[in-house]
């Protein structure tokens, strides 16, 4: 099992990237996705997911209508579209995957026992 993100960059504040988690392993319509992010000197924070049938997605508060989390079946892949960043956005961000049968809808919660991590790609947001 793999979760390898990329997409992560430097890029000035009010700019767009997007984020993708690409799965081996196992099918992300079995798993709910989510991201996390931590930042320099910060404990890790959660900060969207969607679920194994794609219909729920979380967005924590502080990204909420800027970033949108969606999914591809067929490439087997999680994307984060962060719009409109902020140099508060700046972190290393990370997937994570729990299987459906573990979970109802999905967590942002790091203590909930996710199953597989990414080692993360990171974000710099300049001013």
């Amino acid at each position: 099992v793999q979760l390898v993100e990329s997409g992560g960059g430097l890029v000035q504040a009010g700019g767009s990237l997007r984020l993708s988690c690409a799965v081996s392993g196992f099918a992300v319509a079995n798993y709910a996705i989510s991201w996390f992010r931590q930042a320099p000197g910060k404990e890790r924070e959660g900060v969207s997911c969607i679920s194994a049938s794609g219909s729920v997605k979380w967005y924590e508060d502080p990204v909420k209508g800027r970033f949108t989390i969606s999914r591809d079946e067929a490439k087997n892949a999680v994307y984060l579209q962060m719009n409109s960043l902020k140099p508060d956005d700046t972190a290393v961000y990370y997937c994570a995957a729990i299987r459906q049968e573990w979970i109802v809808g999905c967590t942002t919660d790091d203590h909930y026992g996710l199953e597989y991590w990414g080692k993360g790609t990171p974000v710099t947001v300049s001013s």
